[in-house]
């Protein structure tokens, strides 16, 4: 099955979360991509849990629909090989940390010498350039140092990261969006260029409202909870059995809360307009829970959603995967087959396109194991020449 960009080549040389993440979203869109990882061990995700039948899931997601190649760039042979994939391919990715790949003689500069053309795309914790750019950069250096674990957490809670590696997959996106726009300007000038994602850039482009307040006003916002500096009521309510949202973005929502909550206290003067309930949030919150406390979940939203409120419960990851809309009419968990690990159940793209697709084609790939179809297919090597190759344990 084709997708969107069919006949892209991509090489990957990323590894764990950020460029997996990117390489994984163009692969979903029909682009062919190579991972190209170090031999004998391969990408460290491999190791991460959770591991089925000896195999890390958390590889499996991120890699799936790639094929899977080893290769010593440190070696005179690989490096040859890999310019030669370069020299065929559309965008290069990588995560190393910047000045690695020039070490290599494989940097972008050295690249548009044998590709002009090419598109690469470089993710690290500060980008290439700045006096941060040679520190090494993680997850949660990035949500730390962008300022948004300062504001992720409660009043009286410590400074607290996102569940998932946030900076990381919002890394990974920019990438994906960097390079595709690099691309398309290719195909109108011939000539590729350099994308540079750093992780704390990233996060700091999402914080928008929160940079603009300090911004703006001088006041550095800090852990608030659920709720919206912006807006009130939006925020999580306690139900009988957990939590839900209720979203109301303006004074009409208010208004259809009132008539479904039917509680006098939410008339009161100081909750009139959105600035006021902003201002007075913890009175109206109290207010609110009185009656959310009383009542289910799904009672609460299903009798919100009808007035045309916006809200909705708050998911543990069990509901999530058995949710008729998520898990069902809009397929974002799918089987994946593999040759170790058996059917695996994974997450699907949630690129949803009209006239074409997205789709998982393959399975992740064992260490290695498009080796010699790479070396046939892409670069026309009969078995002399590789039998060569394998003998300099460049593989």
């Amino acid at each position: 099955m084709s997708g969107t960009l069919s006949g892209v080549k991509v090489l990957d040389l990323t590894r764990v979360l950020a460029g997996p993440y990117c390489g994984m979203m163009l692969a979903d869109m029909g682009a062919d991509v190579i991972k190209i990882e170090m031999p004998g061990r391969g990408d460290d995700s491999r190791a991460n849990a959770p591991i089925v039948n000896g195999e890390s899931a958390y590889f499996m997601n991120l890699n799936r629909n790639k094929y899977g190649m080893t290769l010593d760039l440190k070696s005179e042979e690989g490096k040859k090989i890999f310019l030669k994939l370069v020299e065929q391919s559309d965008i290069v990715l990588e995560n190393y940390r910047p000045g690695v790949m020039d070490k290599l003689g494989l940097g972008y500069e050295e690249l548009r010498k044998v590709n002009p053309a090419i598109v690469y795309g470089c993710i690290s914790g500060f980008g290439h350039y700045g006096p941060y750019s040679k520190r090494a950069g993680y997850d949660i250096i990035g949500q730390a140092m962008s300022g948004l674990m300062s504001t992720t957490g409660w009043p009286d809670t410590p400074p607290t990261r996102t569940g998932t590696a946030i900076a990381d997959v919002v890394g990974g996106l920019s990438c994906c969006v960097g390079v595709l726009a690099a691309y398309a300007n290719r195909l109108k000038t011939g000539v590729g260029d350099k994308v540079d994602i750093s992780l704390v850039d990233g996060m700091v482009s999402s914080l928008e409202i929160i940079n603009m307040i300090y911004l703006c006003t001088g006041r550095a916002p800090t852990r608030i909870g659920n709720r919206y500096e912006a807006i009130y009521p939006y925020d999580s309510f306690q139900a009988a059995d957990g939590y839900v949202i209720i979203a109301c973005g303006n004074d009409k929502l208010y208004g259809l809360l009132k008539d479904v909550l039917q509680l006098p206290a939410l008339e009161d003067e100081k909750f009139a307009k959105n600035i006021d309930r902003v201002t007075n949030h913890a009175d109206l919150k109290r207010i609110i829970e009185s009656w959310t406390k009383e009542r289910k979940i799904d009672d609460i939203v299903e009798l919100l959603l009808d007035a045309g409120i916006p809200a909705g419960p708050i998911n543990t990851i069990d509901r999530v995967v058995a949710d008729p809309h998520i898990a069902g009419a809009r397929e974002m968990f799918v089987e994946c087959d593999h040759p170790v690990a058996g059917s695996v159940k994974i997450t699907n793209s949630h690129l949803k396109f009209t006239n074409n697709q997205t789709s998982i084609r393959m399975h992740s790939p064992l260490l290695g194991e498009h080796n010699e179809q790479i070396l046939r297919e892409r670069l026309d090597m009969n078995d002399e020449e590789i039998e060569r190759l394998k003998a300099l344990d460049i593989f």
